[in-house]
């Protein structure tokens, strides 16, 4: 039996596909940069070029998961569709033109559903802390084992952060502190003692192949491996220093489109540590997409 799960994130869309016929095997992955939830805060409209190309790439991953003899194929969506106006006609074309629902779960969901995604493939000890910073949103997932005890999301994310804050390229002292500002006013709600902090999203896995030397991207390479408070604060203070194409010319590890938006997702990973106290942070290439069939994979399973 074979379970694709596609995510269609506010700034990216991602497939994953998993064979959980006898136990649970990841047998292909992919990602791009759809960036729908661009310019959702000037009017919480989804624009049309962002509409049109998310469901280009929905379409392609669907006849993906089919060449590769999915016998289920789940839809879900996030933070851009949870505050768009508009959402219900992206959805009703999604059907119209696909034939799925694409569902959009609650950040109470899209929490739990990382949260297991790092239980199961990491297994952290002790108490841990999952912080998964997407496009339109954040959360901050706290539990032992596969028990979630605590979960707060925040609509704050790499795009309407940068859309708000960062205004320069590169951005200016003024913009950065601003930024800082911002979200250790809107961290310091969140933090609850952990032992064991793990980042998940684009902005962390891509810092983590560049010093891990991971190119072209492999996420089994980056799964599980450990970036420290300095690396973090090191590659915000390099990369904000530089014009987002320089960025890109540097150190290929980073997509052309996520360029522009890694500086507020380094600030808040940076951050959260200084607020948790932390100064390791675990890295996960799992995420919400994988939580899916996981939960798939232990249905079946009777867990």
């Amino acid at each position: 039996m074979r379970v694709a799960s596609i995510d269609v994130g506010s700034y990216s869309c991602r497939l994953s596909v998993a064979d959980l016929s006898n136990s649970f095997s990841l047998i292909y992955e992919e990602g791009k940069v759809t960036a729908l939830a661009t310019g959702l805060k000037n009017g919480n409209y989804l624009l049309e070029d962002r509409v049109n190309e998310t469901l280009k790439v929905i379409k392609e991953y669907i006849a993906k998961a089919k060449e590769l003899k999915a016998n289920r194929i789940i839809l879900v969506g996030t933070e851009a569709l949870r505050r768009a106006k508009n959402a219900d006609d992206f959805l009703r074309r999604v059907k119209e033109e696909t034939g799925y629902d694409l569902k959009v779960i609650t950040p109470e969901e899209e929490g739990s559903l990382a949260f297991l995604a790092v239980a199961f493939s990491l297994k952290p000890e002790g108490n841990f802390c999952i912080i998964d910073q997407g496009g339109g949103s954040t959360e901050f997932v706290c539990g032992k084992g596969f028990e979630v005890e605590y979960i707060q999301s925040l609509p704050i994310g790499i795009v309407n952060l940068t859309e708000e804050f960062i205004k320069s390229d590169p951005p200016t002292n003024y913009e950065l502190e601003s930024l800082k500002n911002f979200l250790d006013e809107a961290l310091s709600k969140v933090v609850k003692p952990c032992d064991t902090l793990v980042g998940l999203g684009g902005t962390i896995t891509t810092i983590s192949a560049i010093k891990h030397g991971v190119f072209p991207y492999e996420g089994e390479k980056v799964h599980g491996t450990k970036l420290s408070l300095d690396d973090i604060m090191f590659w915000l203070d390099t990369l904000s220093g530089m014009k987002a194409e320089d960025r890109v010319r540097h150190f290929p590890h980073i997509e052309p489109k996520r360029a522009k938006v890694i500086i507020p997702g380094l600030m808040i990973f940076y951050r959260a540590m200084m607020l948790f106290g932390k100064r390791e942070i675990v890295v996960s290439d799992w995420g919400i997409k994988e939580g899916v069939l996981i939960r798939e994979y232990m249905r079946k399973e009777g867990f």
